[in-house]
């Protein structure tokens, strides 16, 4: 059996429609697709109903939930009617946090955010760290093993960094088929991020804008290659 690449499709709206058009045109069989909600869906009048009554779909809620343990374990659990694979948790809640949660997470997936794909070095400055992504990243990832989360989201630049650490399913968004960037400031393009390592990428504006069923195609091309 041939394995599949595994993508995640952003689905950045609060329009149940455009959502509901999304997960039927991107159906195809050369991929393994599941389907990412953010704040803006999650936080949405009808977001959680839609939610709440897909069926047969791999469904990551990127809540990246950031709060004190009690608070974490409290969203986690005001969640848990609703079926979903995968959650994210900002590994800077800390390890009490990140223990906690895991303890109480059941089927679902933790997945420990490492340092937003939109920051970069001088961002962390400007923040307050004296480190540098490379070096916040890798504490970041030993940190996520020691809460034995299921999995890791971090940028393909530093796929190779947590895998030395952290040797679950990696997750990895800011990717792009060109060279323009949108917010992101750390991006690779598909084939290069499977390389360095990810199992699953998170593919927003590249595919649901314009043409879907096009913009797949143009994606499983590009793997093929």
């Amino acid at each position: 059996m041939i394995k599949k690449n595994k993508i995640f499709v952003a689905c950045d709206s609060t329009n149940i429609l455009k959502i509901k058009k999304i997960i039927k045109e991107t159906q195809n069989t050369k991929l393994k697709v599941g389907y990412k909600f953010g704040l803006e869906f999650l936080n949405s009048k009808n977001g959680r109903n839609f939610l709440s009554k897909i069926k047969n779909k791999i469904i990551f809620a990127d809540l990246k939930i950031h709060d004190i343990p009690n608070t974490c374990i409290s969203t986690i659990k005001a969640i848990k009617d609703l079926n979903i694979n995968y959650l994210t948790i900002h590994i800077s809640s800390g390890l009490d946090a990140l223990k906690a949660c895991k303890k109480i997470s059941g089927r679902t997936k933790l997945i420990g955010v490492t340092t937003l794909t939109s920051l970069n070095n001088k961002s962390l400055k400007e923040i307050g760290y004296s480190k540098n992504i490379n070096q916040l990243v890798s504490l970041q990832a030993k940190l996520a093993k020691k809460a034995n989360l299921d999995a890791i989201v971090c940028s393909a630049h530093e796929v190779k960094i947590v895998k030395r650490f952290f040797h679950k399913e990696i997750i990895t968004p800011g990717i792009r088929f060109s060279t323009k960037t949108d917010d992101q400031k750390r991006v690779v393009a598909p084939k290069q991020a499977y390389k360095n390592g990810s199992d699953w990428l998170v593919i927003g504006r590249p595919i649901t804008r314009g043409n879907i069923k096009k913009n797949v195609k143009i994606l499983i091309n590009h793997l093929s290659q």
